[in-house]
C-alpha cells in the first residue's frame, strides 16, 4: 500500500521521472556491472544491454508500477509483477540482488535528478521500489517452492537437434543425472545457458514446444538470430550428446480452465501455442479452439507438422494460415481478425512480433473480447510494458 505521504509526491514527479528513465537506466546499470561484474556472466543479458533493451524494460517496469500505485494505492498490480517475476526466477535471481539493484538504482537516480530531488522525493520513491521489490520477492519464492527441486541450473543432454522451418532448430534434452525434474505447463519457457567464444556465460530464455509435461524430457524450439549471442551458439555449436545447462520451468502464459481458447501467432512465436496445442490434443479437449498463425511463407513455418496434425487430432479446432508470399488454399498477407467468427467467452493467447501482437490485441478489443482475456508473451525484456509506461 503506497502510504498518503508519498502518493501526492509521486503522482507529482512521475511525469518527470518517466522522462528520465532514458538516462537513470542506462546510469544505473554502469554502476551495477562496474561494482558487480560477476552479474554479466551468466544472469543479465549482454545483448540486451547493448542494444538498451533491457534499459527499455526496467524503466518500463518501474514507471508502470508507479502509475500503478497513484491510480489505485491500496492495490498492488499482481499480474504485471507476476509475468516479471516468472523471468526473474528463470534467472536465479535472490532475495539479496534487490539490495544491489537498490543501491546503485537511487545512486543514479540522485545524479540524474540531483537539480530536483529532495529528501522526500527520494523517500516517496524508495518506498515505490521496495513496495515493488517486496511484492516479487514473495512472489518469487512462491515460485521456487512449486519446483520439484532446490537448483537453479540442472545438466541436461541434448538427445537430437532437427531442422524446423527457416532457421530454426528443435533441441530434445534428456536428464543428464537424477535431479528430480519438476513438470512444465503449456506456455512455459526454460532458461538455457551457454558459454559464448569469448567464455562468457549468458542465459535467454526459450519456449517448451512439445512434451511439455513430461519429467523425462525437455523439447524447445529456437529460431538463430545472426545478430543474437545464444542462439547461434545453439544452432552452429551444439552437438548430440553435448550438456547444456536448464533451468526449472516458468511462465505466466499458461490455458485456463474454460471456454473457447484462440491462438494467435506469427514467426517463432508459433512455440508456446505449439505446447498447447500438443497437450489439448493429448488430453483429448473438447472445447473449440481457434488456431491462427502467420508466416513468410510455408516452408519458414518451425512446427508445421506437430502443429497441423495436432490441429487434426482435435475434434474442435480449426486452423487458419496467413502467408506473406501467396499460396493457394491459405489466408495472403498479415494476421487480420477481421471476418472470424471468434467465440463470446474466447481467451486469447497472443506471440509473435511486438506489432503483431499490439495490431492483434487491438483487434480483439474491437471484436469484444475482454482486455482480461488477451494473454500475451514477449520473448525477451518486455518492451510492451515499457511502451505502455512510457
Amino acid at each position: 500500500m503506497l502510504s498518503e505521504k508519498s502518493r501526492p509526491l509521486i503522482e507529482a514527479t512521475l511525469p518527470l521521472v518517466g522522462a528520465r528513465m532514458g538516462a537513470i537506466t542506462p546510469n544505473f546499470y554502469s554502476r551495477m556491472f562496474a561494482a558487480h561484474p560477476e552479474l554479466l556472466d551468466g544472469l543479465f543479458s549482454r545483448a540486451n544491454q547493448n542494444n538498451g533493451e533491457q534499459q527499455k524494460a526496467l524503466a518500463g517496469s518501474i514507471a508502470g508500477f508507479a502509475s500503478a500505485l497513484v491510480a489505485n494505492p491500496d492495490v498492488v498490480p499482481e499480474q504485471m509483477l507476476s509475468r516479471i517475476s516468472h523471468k526473474h526466477t528463470s534467472l536465479g535471481i535472490t532475495e539479496d540482488q534487490y539490495d544491489i539493484v537498490y543501491k546503485y538504482l537511487f545512486e543514479a537516480i540522485a545524479e540524474e535528478l540531483a537539480d530536483v530531488i529532495t529528501p522526500e522525493i527520494a523517500g516517496a520513491w524508495s518506498e515505490v521500489y521496495w513496495l515493488m521489490a517486496n511484492a516479487m520477492i514473495k512472489i518469487e519464492k512462491g515460485l521456487y517452492a512449486l519446483q520439484a527441486n532446490d537448483k537453479m541450473w540442472m545438466p541436461w543432454t541434448v538427445v537430437e537437434k532437427n531442422p524446423a522451418g527457416t532457421d530454426c532448430m528443435t533441441f530434445v534434452l534428456e536428464p543428464a543425472d537424477g535431479t528430480p525434474v519438476t513438470a512444465g505447463r503449456p506456455g512455459q519457457y526454460v532458461s538455457v545457458k551457454v558459454a559464448l567464444p569469448d567464455g562468457l556465460l549468458q542465459c535467454r530464455q526459450y519456449s517448451l514446444s512439445a512434451d511439455v509435461e513430461s519429467t523425462t524430457r525437455r523439447v524447445f524450439t529456437t529460431k538463430r538470430d545472426d545478430g543474437g549471442e545464444v542462439s547461434p551458439v545453439l544452432h552452429n555449436n551444439v552437438k548430440v550428446g553435448d550438456v547444456i545447462e536448464l533451468s526449472n520451468p516458468y511462465g505466466d502464459l499458461t490455458l485456463d480452465g474454460e471456454g473457447a481458447i484462440v491462438l494467435a501467432t506469427a514467426g517463432i512465436g508459433c512455440t508456446p501455442s505449439a505446447s498447447a496445442l500438443r497437450a489439448l490434443a493429448t488430453a483429448g479437449e473438447d472445447r473449440e479452439v481457434l488456431v491462427l498463425h502467420a508466416e513468410k511463407n510455408l516452408e519458414a513455418w518451425a512446427l508445421r507438422e506437430q502443429m497441423t496434425t495436432d490441429v487434426d487430432a482435435i475434434d474442435s479446432a480449426t486452423l487458419q494460415l496467413w502467408l506473406e508470399e501467396p499460396t493457394d488454399g491459405f489466408h495472403k498477407g498479415f494476421m487480420t481478425l477481421d471476418g472470424l467468427d471468434i467465440p463470446t467467452d474466447a481467451s486469447l493467447y497472443v506471440c509473435g512480433p511486438l506489432p503483431f501482437m499490439k495490431a492483434i490485441r487491438n483487434q480483439a478489443i474491437d471484436a469484444g473480447i475482454p482486455a482480461t482475456r488477451i494473454h500475451y508473451e514477449v520473448f525477451g525484456p518486455d518492451l510492451w510494458l515499457a511502451g505502455a509506461a512510457s
